[in-house]
């Protein structure tokens, strides 16, 4: 399970994701920064008071390009590198009340995305020398899915499916819907025989039946250590294990540890504390 995230679609959803930003903050313009004269440039710096993984560099340049393409950005970090509290993040330089307006936007893609990238590195820390791979969720802020599966790429984990349309994911009501988990995988396997399918299984038994149906995952759902175990135990290799259901970064370590291919957890995206930024004028 690694679906990828590709250049442009990242850059196309930083685009719209800024676009809609702006309209929300600006609305008939910036009345504050109005009474600024137009012909005053400035420098500022941006940077963090809080440690962590940054990121957001394609969201900080659209925000530039959108809100002033003459505004200048000199980048003294990048994305998916660990950064230090009180580190200089990147210097803008343009006009003074283009720099004010874009500065909201900017900061809060940045303090997001870098919260994400931090959280996921956390996670991915505690799994060292584990062979298990972790995976994000569908558990996004609504409008921001690409960015935040982007931040934690940048925080060292991988994606699993990006929206609905990319892999099966049968769950308890599609298998109660199609009348068995059997009947759930023959009907995804002659819709779509090239897609993924995974199954979210809640006991052994009917880890057994998405084993016989030939699906390709188990979602070991709120499984217990004791029947994760045994659960890696019986798949012999048959089909990928993905442990899922009230992860957090106490339980992490040892369910990897029982032998499952995957970890999924929605705390990697909406488990985050923002990461605390500042932007300053300097020389004025």
């Amino acid at each position: 399970m690694n679906t990828e995230l590709s250049r442009q679609s990242v850059l196309a959803a930083a685009h719209t994701n800024v676009r809609a930003a702006l309209a929300e903050d600006l609305g008939t313009g910036d009345l504050s920064a109005s009474l600024i004269p137009g012909n005053r440039n400035a420098t500022a710096n941006v940077i963090t008071r809080t440690p962590g993984v940054f990121c957001g560099q394609f969201w900080v340049q659209e925000t530039m390009q959108q809100v002033d393409k003459r505004i200048q950005i000199d980048w003294h970090v990048s994305d998916g590198e660990v950064i230090a509290a009180d580190q200089h993040l990147f210097t803008l330089t343009g006009a003074a009340a283009s720099l004010l307006t874009a500065e909201r936007t900017a900061l809060n893609f940045v303090q997001l995305l870098s919260g994400t990238a931090t959280r996921t590195a956390h996670f991915v820390a505690l799994l060292q020398g584990q062979n298990t791979q972790l995976l994000d969720t569908r558990k996004t802020i609504p409008g921001l899915r690409l960015a935040q599966k982007y931040a934690v790429k940048c925080g060292g984990a991988s994606n699993h499916r990006i929206g609905l349309f990319d892999a099966y994911l049968l769950k308890e009501n599609h298998i109660a819907a199609a009348g068995s988990i059997t009947a759930a995988v023959a009907a995804a396997r002659a819709n779509q025989p090239d897609k993924s399918i995974e199954v979210e299984v809640e006991n052994l038994a009917e880890l057994d039946e998405a084993i016989a149906a030939g699906a390709d995952i188990a979602m070991v759902d709120n499984f217990t250590l004791a029947d994760t175990h045994t659960a890696v135990a019986r798949s012999a290799g048959r089909i990928k294990l993905e442990a899922s259901g009230g992860i957090n970064d106490q339980t992490l370590a040892e369910i990897a540890a029982t032998g499952v291919d995957y970890i999924s957890s929605g705390d990697l995206t909406k488990t985050i504390i923002p990461m605390d930024l500042s932007m300053r004028f300097i020389g004025n």
